[in-house]
């Protein structure tokens, strides 16, 4: 079997790969999941993380061990001993006293050597009041259990900025937690996507057609015979099924079985895997080449009106704009070709071939591709391949203003129905966060997270019986910080930071919601 996942076959078998450095070698497991690119990103980066708390701590230790390039820490705290029994970025009681954030930063750089980190002491309010444009130098913001007074300033603040920096909201209290990430807008080419793109084998381009057609199966060795790649084989006989049937692809299902049974009957021996590939690959033949439903809507997008599309810079939607004419105005109208290859039976001879033929076409509709782009906007060569070759995942992603799904009536009600406990967790961290406006150092009953609830959703609201469950566990421990709860938020919270930093996979939309008493996640909104 060949494999092309990263680099394809000639390049693989023609170059002496020299010796990782030393920077390949550390970050090795994840540049296999965001490779060069995504690194890049990440230590691009500059992450602002409103305070120190075990939770806090803990989401910034997985994003320094992959090497974000900078992290501050706005945190005015001193270290209680509350602090030094859950956090582990701290010294147990010789931190005790000292600055919270400077004792966490020097401890969590221990970890890379790659990373800096500052510790900034000042109050969140005096920033606010006096350099509010401070948090806009940031490439992500991430808050924990933020006073409910400061996280509405802040959102209210990023939020009437279209350049702000997006922010990742995360509350918690014993062992119940959500998050959620406030953004503008959010594009992303590399969505590493699960449909691979398609081989064009019931619209094969002329060099395609032409090789697979002049292949003699009679005149074959077993060797080449056993190895021609399956592409070929259904090429060639979906030629040779059109011109008995009127030119038409099977289209009944007792057409597509005999359609098979012709793939397997070319077959010499019965170990021969390559026709095994043809018959099971066999429903390219029938399936229509054409662009994704999801990319067609993009094509709809409000960015690419003329008025908003000759203000933007933003080189994403150029390259959507240029996709969209491609699509209309080239033969097959579908995307254009890639050269990315799946793996399959091969001799390398054949695959190479085969690679060639692909990479031809694809850089002829590359060259085509490249007169849509407006000679204005100036676009990276290395960007417009990143776009073509994974065109049939792009995404554009529009958030939401934290609190308002809330006051969406609609969207709140069908949360509570399809996700009961999810939303009644929702609500009850929600009623916590009003108390501690309302009662400032009050410890909340279970009466008055009821009544903050009915006063969110309205008296008349019936709410199922999660909702005691929910306000019992913050009952019982309202400000109880537990390290296996700030264990799995720094995960799952850095993995959404990395995937907001690098632009690639696509990010939770929504409310994040996490019980560790029954471990169910949900998503809301």
């Amino acid at each position: 079997m060949v494999d092309t996942e990263s680099q394809d076959i000639e390049t693989a078998t023609t170059t002496l790969q020299s010796a990782p450095d030393a920077k390949t070698r550390r970050y090795d497991r994840q540049l296999r999941l965001w490779a060069a690119t995504g690194q890049a990103a990440l230590e691009l980066s500059r992450i602002l993380v409103l305070s120190s708390d075990a939770t806090s701590t803990s989401i910034l230790k997985n994003l320094v061990l992959p090497g974000i390039g900078h992290f501050t820490i706005l945190d005015d705290a001193r270290v209680s001993p509350a602090d030094a029994g859950n956090n582990f970025f701290l010294e147990g009681p010789r931190s005790i006293g000292k600055s919270r954030a400077e004792e966490a930063v020097r401890l969590l750089l221990e970890m890379n050597d790659g990373v800096q980190g500052v510790a900034d002491t000042r109050s969140f309010d005096s920033i606010m009041d006096t350099d509010k444009d401070w948090f806009s130098s940031f490439t992500l913001i991430i808050s924990h259990n933020l006073h409910p007074t400061r996280l509405d300033k802040l959102s209210n603040l990023l939020s009437s900025n279209s350049s702000a920096p997006p922010l990742i909201i995360v509350r918690s209290s014993a062992f119940l937690a959500e998050f959620f990430i406030q953004f503008h807008e959010h594009t992303i080419i590399e969505s590493h996507s699960e449909t691979a793109p398609s081989l064009r084998i019931d619209k094969p381009f002329p060099a395609l057609l032409q090789h697979a057609l002049s292949l003699d199966y009679e005149k074959m060795d077993s060797t080449e015979h056993g190895h021609t790649p399956y592409v070929y084989i259904l090429v060639k006989a979906m030629e040779g099924w059109k011109k008995s049937h009127g030119g038409n692809p099977p289209k009944t299902t007792d057409e597509r079985k005999e359609f098979k049974k012709g793939i397997l009957a070319l077959q010499r021996n019965i170990d021969e895997e390559n026709f095994e590939e043809a018959e099971a690959q066999a429903y390219r033949c029938w399936a229509e080449t054409k662009v994704p439903s999801e990319i067609a809507q993009l094509f709809n997008d409000p960015a690419l009106e003329p008025a908003a599309h000759a203000q933007s810079r933003q080189p994403f939607f150029h390259l959507l704009a240029a996709l969209k004419r491609f699509t209309e105005e080239v033969e097959p109208h579908t995307l254009p070709l890639t050269s990315t290859l799946p793996d399959m039976k091969a001799d390398t001879t054949s695959y190479i071939h085969l690679q060639r033929l692909y990479k031809a076409r694809a850089e002829e509709e590359k060259a085509i591709f490249q007169t849509f782009l407006d000679k204005n906007v100036d676009i990276d060569e290395d960007v417009i391949d990143l776009f073509l070759k994974n065109a049939h995942g792009l995404q554009v992603l529009r958030g939401r203003r934290w609190g308002e799904f809330e006051r969406d009536t609609d969207a709140f009600s069908g949360a509570l129905a399809s996700y009961p406990k999810e939303t009644c967790i929702h609500l009850a961290l929600s009623a916590l966060a009003n108390l501690t406006v309302k009662q400032p150092g009050v410890a909340p009953t279970a009466e008055a997270l009821r009544g903050e609830v009915l006063a969110i959703v309205g008296q008349g609201t019936e709410l199922p019986d999660a909702l005691d469950e929910a306000i019992g566990e913050l009952e019982r421990a309202p400000a109880a910080e537990l390290p296996n709860t700030a264990a799995l938020l720094g995960g799952l919270v850095a993995q959404e930071a990395i995937k907001m930093i690098t632009k690639q996979y696509v990010p939770i939309k929504g409310y994040a919601v996490i019980d560790l008493i029954d471990t169910t996640t949900a998503t809301l909104g």
